[in-house]
This record gives structure tokens, sequence and C-alpha cells, in this order.
């Protein structure tokens, strides 16, 4: 049950995106499209999840003088790793893409957040999960909002080079393909999220209001 409890925070309660507006940049800026937003959400997965098993292996062997340090050179090793992977293996333009955001993940604040905050005070299986959790819920929110920015930004989904045209061209709102279009579809976003975590708290408090009665 205490797993569970630090995956769902993670993926709904303390959603990093959508609750504590952490990763704000790769949520604007790597949202055109879902094939960015899928590798990016892999990218931090990647870094997110080895970090927290090695910082949470090593945490009673570190200085706490020098904790930050020691986990900046952890994070930006990984980091370096994973931009080499993609430099690699990715298509020339999705790199393009993505390449300024894979070096800013050093300096993220979920990573080293999770680092700080639980990471370096948890064992090593509960740092996995709550790596997954995070993982989970950024990957969720950025991915929600590359798909409505690019069907509505130009009317079609795509992946690797193929397109799936949903809507006609025409009535595509180049806006929301633009930065201005980011900010908009993530406010709304989170808008949705925030409306439907509330009434989803409403019934539950509802119904233990109801079994109390009885």
């Amino acid at each position: 049950m205490k797993k569970l409890k630090v995956f769902l925070n993670g993926l709904l309660y303390e959603n990093p995106t959508l609750v504590i507006f952490l990763g704000m940049c790769p949520a604007l800026g790597t949202t055109g499209t879902i094939e960015n937003a899928v590798y990016m959400s892999l990218c931090v997965l990647f870094v997110l999840f080895l970090s927290n098993v090695i910082i949470s292996s090593i945490r009673k062997i570190v200085p706490n003088e020098v904790r930050i340090p020691v986990y900046i050179i952890i994070i930006a090793t990984l980091v370096s790793i994973v931009d080499m992977l993609f430099h690699a293996y990715l298509p020339y333009d999705v790199y393009q893409s993505l390449g300024s955001f894979i070096s800013l993940i050093v300096v993220n604040c979920i990573i080293l957040g999770r680092a700080e905050s639980f990471a370096s005070k948890n064992k090593v299986s509960d740092s996995i999960i709550d790596a997954l959790g995070y993982s989970a819920g950024f990957a969720m929110a950025i991915i929600v909002v590359a798909f409505f920015r690019e069907l509505i930004g130009t009317g079609a989904l795509s992946w690797a080079g193929h397109s799936l045209q949903i809507i006609p061209s025409e009535y595509a709102i180049k806006l929301f393909s633009t930065n201005s279009g980011a900010f908009i579809t993530l406010g709304l976003v989170v808008a949705g999220y925030t409306a439907i975590m509330e009434a989803v708290k409403a019934k539950k408090a509802a119904k233990e209001k109801l079994a109390e009665n009885k």
C-alpha cells in the first residue's frame, strides 16, 4: 500500500507538471508534437530512474556538506549518456528539436527535487517507485499537452515522418503550434485536470459523509 501511495503521489496528487509546476521548460518547449513529447518523457524516465537508484544507494556514505554537488554530477553524467544515445539513434530533426532541452535536465527541478527530498532519505525500492510515479506523471502531462497542440495546431497527428490528417488543415488554429499556444494549452490542461481532481475529492468526501450518517 505504501508503494502504491508513493507511485500515485507522483502520477496524480503531486503531478510535477500539473500540480506543483516543475519541469516547465520541456513541458512548453517539447510539446509541439507527440513524438517529441514521448522522447522527452523517455529521457526524463532514464535520468530520474537511474539517479534515484544511485543516490538512494549511496545516501549513507555521501557527506551532507557535498550532497548537492554529488547529485548534480550524477545527474549530469546520466544526461550526457542519454544525450549521446539520442544523438546516435533518434532522427536528426527530432534530436535537433530536443537538443537544448535534454541538456537542461541537469538543472530540472523534478530530477534534483526527487534526489534531495526522496531518494536521499529512502531505500532503493521506494526510490524506484517514486521515480516511476513522477516520470509517469510528467509523461502523462506533456503527452496530453502535445496531443492537443499538434491536433489543434496542424489538424494532424504525426510519428516518424508519417502523418494522419484528422481535421482539415484549413480549420487548424496555427496559434497552438507557437510558444503562445503552448502556454494556452498547458493552462487549459491544468484547469481541466484540477477540475477533475476536485470533483473526485468531492465525490469521495460525499461517500465518506454518507457512510458516517449510516
